[in-house]
């Protein structure tokens, strides 16, 4: 197994992953009174955001659907063609200063409530929404989003009704195991996803694109057979956040690539990610606290 322990880069990436259960613990005392601005139960919810927030709110929106919460759909803020009436939309940015949303917030503000979730005080989002919720101590130095992200998703589940006690423990399990699996044996991953985890598997690949420039897939589970398993093969990792059907275990394993099944919440599994996708930037001497490229918001003139 690759060590990467000692490496100094990712420096902050790594310290806001292994910060995740302390985090996590502050969100899960204080769910009561953040989640008082979030959509209440039996509100129609439309969840907008860019990038990784988009595919927190697609796990949210499926979760709080299937637990008969009220209507929710996710969009990314640049492709909302939803005329469709909402009792509450819900805009999460870590920076709040992302150019699409704010812009998007401001028009729908004129048609319903508005809460923005966001880790800045006083960011510019705050100042077009009508309610706003701030994760500040989950906020990060990073540019690659790891712990805010899951904190906002840990909120979002708390408001919804779902179960979140368990989780801070589990996710300091989590980081107390091996990775995964070693860099050096697999140069393509890809991640499965159903029902609420397919928008986990969406982030889950995203993460490891960002941090290690990797060939990164992500599926809806029973779609993965519809084509994309033709890439498969020995030198793949196919990583699946949910249970898997007997007939696509037997599929993967023909291609010779390497399967593995979450036992644990998907939002826990997503710690997993996180730390391989370190080890895979390491491995490879890049600096993913600052990925060339990206940059902490997407802010446009």
């Amino acid at each position: 197994m690759t060590t990467t322990t000692e490496s100094p880069l990712a420096r902050h990436t790594q310290a806001e992953v292994d910060s995740q259960p302390e985090v996590w613990h502050r969100v899960v005392d204080a769910a009561q009174s953040l989640s008082a601005a979030l959509p209440q139960p039996g509100a129609n919810v439309l969840g907008v955001g860019c990038g990784t927030s988009y595919y927190i709110l697609d796990s949210y929106a499926h979760l709080r659907q299937r637990l008969g919460q009220g209507r929710t759909r996710a969009s990314i803020a640049t492709e909302l063609d939803d005329a469709d009436p909402y009792d509450v939309a819900v805009l999460l940015s870590r920076s709040g200063t992302t150019s699409d949303l704010v812009r998007l917030a401001r028009e729908l503000s004129e048609r319903m409530t508005t809460v923005a979730l966001t880790g800045t005080p006083g960011s510019p989002i705050t100042e077009v929404t009508h309610r706003h919720v701030l994760l500040d101590f989950a906020d990060e130095r990073s540019v690659v989003q790891t712990r805010f992200a899951t904190s906002a998703l840990t909120l979002l589940r708390a408001s919804a009704g779902d179960e979140v006690a368990a989780l801070p423990a589990q996710a300091a399990a989590a980081l107390g195991e091996p990775p995964v699996a070693d860099p050096a044996d697999y140069d393509h991953l890809v991640f499965l996803g159903t029902g609420w985890s397919r928008g986990l598997a969406d982030e889950a690949a995203l993460k490891c694109r960002e941090a290690a420039r990797l060939w990164t897939e992500s599926y809806a589970t029973l779609e993965y057979r519809h084509g994309p398993i033709a890439c498969a093969g020995p030198r793949s990792l196919v990583w699946s956040l949910a249970p898997l059907p007997a007939d696509v275990v037997d599929a993967i394993a023909a291609t010779g690539a390497t399967l593995r099944v979450a036992a644990a919440d998907p939002q826990v599994e997503l710690v997993r990610v996180h730390r391989l996708a370190i080890a895979y930037a390491r491995a490879r001497g890049l600096e993913c606290d600052t990925p060339e490229h990206l940059s902490r918001a997407v802010v446009v003139e």
